[in-house]
């Protein structure tokens, strides 16, 4: 079973992608705490990672350029889910190695989509 890492702070958008998910069988894992997140993808290794940008602490354009300099990792696809919306932001978010990014507010079955068509090709 496909496992997806799900880091954002807000419980809503945790709660309603967990559902999403789940109902087509994906094990979902969700953290509140971007800093926690790096340290269960070295030890887990989800086939996907979700990331909100704007977290406290470690922000997910953070948490994203030190999976991408890990070269044990650097493979990990990541979707950034974020509320900016700007050109500026989404170039920032590319350079930094995401495979999607997605603005909120965002269509839940269109995630889900974009995630089988990605863990689908792993």
């Amino acid at each position: 079973m496909s496992k997806v890492l799900v880091v954002d702070d807000e419980p809503f958008i945790l709660m309603m992608i967990e559902d999403k998910l789940k109902t087509a069988q994906i094990d979902v894992v969700t953290v509140r705490e971007s800093q926690y997140a790096l340290e269960y993808i070295r030890k887990e290794r989800p086939d996907l990672v979700i990331l909100d940008w704007m977290m406290p602490g470690l922000s997910g354009i953070e948490l994203c350029k030190m999976i991408k300099a890990d070269p044990t990792l650097q493979d990990l696809p990541i979707f950034m889910l974020t509320a900016k919306g700007q050109d500026a932001d989404e170039e920032k978010g590319m350079q930094c190695g995401v495979k999607r990014y997605i603005t909120k507010p965002f269509s839940p079955k269109s995630l889900l989509e974009m995630v089988r068509e990605t863990i689908g090709s792993l």
